[in-house]
This record gives C-alpha cells, structure tokens and sequence, in this order.
C-alpha cells in the first residue's frame, strides 16, 4: 500500500478526495482508513464545524436554523480545502451546495458513497445525534433526501458502493477507484474538467 501511496501523491498535485454522501453512508469511518491507506491527513467537516462554533450539530441546528448551519458549513469546507491533499469527509447536505460543489471539483476528487436505503437505515437507527431524523417516520425522510440529493451526488467524479462488508473493503474500493480515475487521461493534472466516473 505504501507504493500505493507515493503513486497516487505523485498525481493529486494537492487535491483532497472528497467523500460525499447520505448519513449513514460510512463517509468518516472508510475515510479514516482512506486515509492511513494513503496516509494522508484525515478531516471531518463536521467535527470542523462543531470546532468552529463550539456547539454540537444539533445544537446549531436547534438555535440557528439550517440555513446558518449550511452558511457556516460551507465554509468550514471552503477553507479545509485549501490545506490539501487530504482525505475529508463532508456532511450529508454539503454537496448539494453549488458553490462547495465548485470547490470540491477545483481543489479535489469528489467520491460518492452510495448505499441502499436499508442499509442507511440500519446504521443511522441507533444514533441520537441526527437532527434531521428526529421526526415521527425517519425512513420516509430518508426516502425523501435520497430522492432530492442522489441525482446530485451523481455528478461526483467517483461512485463507490457503500454496502454491507467491512469498512475495509471498501476503502479499498475507494482506493482502486482513485487509481483508475487518475490513469485516465486529463485528470492528473490540477484544473482540468473531470468528466470520468468509476463505480465500484
């Protein structure tokens, strides 16, 4: 993995891989083994977020609204980014900011996790510390945000299936799939159009 590593370092000319997707989609813990795969610093926008405020998700959501989260979320976001190459995991609705979205695409590799709803539903069931399930049919909502934000996280360079297997295996997608991504043609180098999708 280490030969892995250099490799990959040698082209991401300081670009981040960016992990984008619905809660529950395993975006922090696959991005810690991310990044000690390619042993790159690892960021959680929203641990960044709480740090920033000195208030936990739910209590901003509470006392500001999600509009003022969003705000602040975006540009917690905005300035990791400008510290890379780095593995950052990103909130659920960050990506359908089209600002952050124009960020990501400049200053990283956006990597979808997509997972099927059960499987969602299975991990975020036993956490307290999601505020936009506190309502009386979380599943619907769930159905409701794939619905709204998966044609989104579409436009992501890469699309990784979050699944049920150990975390590791799909870090390792992750990995194999940034491989590929870079071989192509045009996207070793910093700026230029990123149109290839890999799907593992």
């Amino acid at each position: 993995m280490a030969k892995t590593a250099h490799r990959l370092m040698s082209h991401l000319d300081g670009r981040s891989l960016v992990l984008v997707g619905l809660m529950g989609a395993g975006k922090s813990t696959i991005g810690k083994r991310v990044a000690t795969m390619l042993e790159l610093p690892f960021h959680d926008a929203d641990y960044e977020i709480e740090q920033a405020a000195r208030m936990t998700i739910p209590e901003l959501f509470e006392s500001y609204g999600e509009p003022a989260f969003r705000d602040l979320e975006r540009r917690v976001i905005l300035r990791l980014l400008k510290d890379g190459p780095m593995v950052l995991a990103t909130g659920g609705g960050a990506y359908m900011n089209g600002e952050t979205r124009s960020a990501i695409a400049e200053k990283g590799i956006s990597i979808w996790l997509h997972a099927e709803l059960d499987v969602l539903m299975e991990r975020v069931s036993h956490r307290q510390n999601r505020p936009l399930l506190k309502r009386p049919d979380p599943r619907a909502f769930m159905e409701k945000l794939m619905a709204e934000r998966y044609p989104v996280y579409a436009l992501a360079d890469i699309r990784i299936n979050s699944r049920k297997t150990r975390r590791d295996v799909v870090a390792r997608d992750v990995v194999r799939s940034v491989e590929s991504y870079l071989s192509k043609s045009g996207n070793s180098n910093k700026g230029q159009l990123k149109n290839g999708k890999s799907d593992s």
